[in-house]
């Protein structure tokens, strides 16, 4: 029952991100965003509206290591096997504002996240507070810099407008999904853990942030594959940032969140500081400003050394 509470959960997870991501982007697109506005606001919203619900449940009903292992492992899954699969598919060309804001705010949310952990192993409601702070001030500069450099919105009414009685029905809907699915995959896969003699954060790190990952990966082949890559690339690494900032930041502001598996500090949070610091020197080496089939191969290599290091 444990196995088919998680799948269940997962399913509803992964229908219900991408129904309130359309709507979301829907939303997006009649107020007239830019693309990379879009996917690193709205589309990493959505997408991450699955960690969010899962770590707020977690944590609400004491267990703290599953909150705190889906969003580190969903982060490390991102890079490390969805931004892989995207390189795999098409290389991609960078912009300056990865190494002028996006890779900046990213490594200092994750090291935020790892200097909180490292004193009591608490996240508590001051810090909470703090990473909301800062992903407000980050989208009010993506908001103010970003938006004078993009294409015309004209192109944009083209590829996601939808009627408003179906925006507000995949709202709905997509967050009655989510809301549902997340119920189910807490149980099923606290029930497994315990079942099979696990910790809860052994099964966050792996199965629950694969699953909740589902929507990046999902969100970001689409996008390659219609030639949004600024989008695909955009919600990736804004989806990380909305992980931390948002997913953790409001959880701990609801409900402290304090760490009992040291393994998630100096195993997984350490893998995800890796993988993001080396974003950088991938993206200048050997081509300049461009990750392709080589960097993906690379990054799928490492996320495969995560796994069994951990499952080891």
């Amino acid at each position: 029952m444990h196995i088919i509470f998680l799948l269940i959960g997962l399913t509803l997870l992964t229908w219900g991100g991408h129904g309130l991501l359309k709507s979301a982007v829907a939303i997006s697109l009649r107020l007239h965003m830019p693309r990379m506005i879009v996917g690193m606001t709205v589309v990493s919203f959505a997408t991450s509206a699955p960690e969010l619900l899962v770590s707020v449940q977690a944590a609400w009903h004491g267990h703290a290591d599953l909150a705190l292992g889906n969003v580190v492992g969903s982060n490390i899954a991102n890079l490390g096997l969805v931004l892989a699969v995207i390189l795999l598919i098409s290389p991609i060309g960078i912009r300056r504002s990865f190494y002028r804001v996006d890779w900046p705010i990213l490594m200092v949310s994750s090291l935020l996240l790892f200097f909180s952990l490292c004193g009591k192993g608490v996240i508590s409601r001051q810090t909470g507070f703090v990473m909301i702070g800062l992903l407000i001030g980050f989208l009010c500069h993506l908001l103010s810099s970003q938006k004078p450099a993009v294409p015309p919105a004209d192109t944009h009414r083209k590829s996601g407008s939808l009627p408003g009685v179906q925006i507000l029905l995949g709202l709905f809907m997509g967050g009655t999904a989510l809301w549902a699915g997340s119920r189910l995959l807490i149980s099923g896969a606290v029930g497994l853990a315990q079942s099979i003699g696990v910790t809860d954060r052994l099964i966050a790190v792996t199965a629950v942030a694969v699953g909740t990952s589902l929507p990046e990966l999902a969100t970001s082949v689409i996008a390659v594959v219609k030639g949004e890559k600024g989008i695909s690339l955009g919600n990736l690494l804004g989806s990380n940032v909305f992980n931390i900032l948002g997913v953790l930041g409001i959880t701990a502001a609801i409900q402290p969140i304090k760490m009992t598996d040291q393994h998630l500090l100096y195993n997984d949070v350490i893998w995800m500081l890796v993988y993001a610091f080396a974003l950088l020197p991938l993206v200048f080496l050997p081509k300049r400003m461009r990750l392709g089939p080589w960097e993906g191969a690379i990054l799928l290599l490492g996320y495969c050394a995560f796994v069994f290091f951990t499952l080891e």
